[in-house]
């Protein structure tokens, strides 16, 4: 196992992995404080964005010792990108946690346009980023996840064979709400931080109306952020706008379902929609 990053972040180690479909992860595992796999098993809570989220998750591991309000045991297992790709995991994430045919909003195009003007992203990168929202494979991260990357955690990790999580938040809860949506039994519970719901057209509606009128046993806890509600840039008034929506499709249905407002911008809100999941559906 790589020595990368060992030492950074405690109990954490640190792996490269190609998926069946030929594409590279980096791999961070966050064991609990005095976690003997032997002992005591644990389930895995699979945190989305590894490369931007990592550092704000990985810590929080130590809410399991909390005497106030202590969380269920769990291993975390945070993706992301390696090597020369982890510069460009703005751009990747479009990729993987996407829904496949997911349309593309005006107001996100707009947004990246903003950026060239702002001199934030040039013209190729930006046509680059949008490239790989034109061609999303969500569904082939999620096998990845489940059928690729599992196993190995499973077997390196002695953890628990059920109980899973599973944690995204913007894009990465866009595709929370996806893997919440595909009706399996992998994922215990999953929290969708302020989803990335940017088209009112988006895949999830349509595979949400297509379920009828009973949901999945899976455990769902939604969260968004009240600056992006309140604020005036349109790609996030969009987003905070149709959460509400998907989340008011759900009231009339059966199913496991909470949410909360964080008092967050879209940027500082992940820290806070992590620790809303851990409290919500893994709380001892």
């Amino acid at each position: 196992m790589s020595t990368m990053w060992q030492g950074c972040l405690a109990h954490t180690d640190y792996f490269e992995m190609r998926s069946s479909g030929g594409h590279d992860y980096g791999v961070w595992v966050t064991t609990p404080p005095r976690y003997d796999p032997a002992a005591a098993q644990a389930p895995v809570v699979y945190v989305l964005d590894g490369n931007w989220a990592v550092g704000m998750t990985a810590p929080l591991i130590v809410t399991q010792l909390d005497p106030m309000q202590s969380i269920r045991p769990y291993v975390q297992v945070s993706v992301g990108y390696a090597g020369e790709e982890a510069e460009h995991w703005e751009r990747l994430r479009n990729r993987d946690l996407v829904p496949p045919g997911e349309p593309i909003a005006k107001e996100y195009i707009d947004a990246v346009e903003m950026g060239i003007e702002a001199g934030t992203m040039t013209r190729e990168q930006a046509d680059a980023y949008l490239a790989e929202l034109s061609d999303s494979r969500g569904d082939m991260f999620l096998n990845f996840l489940t059928d690729d990357l599992h196993p190995r955690i499973e077997r390196d990790y002695g953890t628990a064979p059920s109980g899973h999580g599973l944690f995204g938040y913007s894009y990465g809860g866009l595709f929370s709400l996806y893997a919440w949506l595909t009706n399996g039994t992998f994922f215990e519970s999953i929290g969708a931080g302020s989803p990335g719901i940017v088209n009112a057209d988006s895949q999830v509606f349509a595979r949400l109306q297509a379920m009828g009128d009973t949901l999945p046993a899976t455990k769902l806890h939604v969260t968004f952020n009240d600056r992006e509600i309140l604020g005036d840039v349109a790609v996030y008034q969009n987003l905070a706008k149709n959460a509400a929506t998907f989340l008011h499709r759900l009231t009339s249905r059966s199913g496991s379902v909470t949410s909360a407002l964080m008092h967050e911008t879209h940027v500082t809100g992940l820290q806070a929609s992590f620790l809303s999941y851990l409290r919500t559906c893994r709380a001892q």
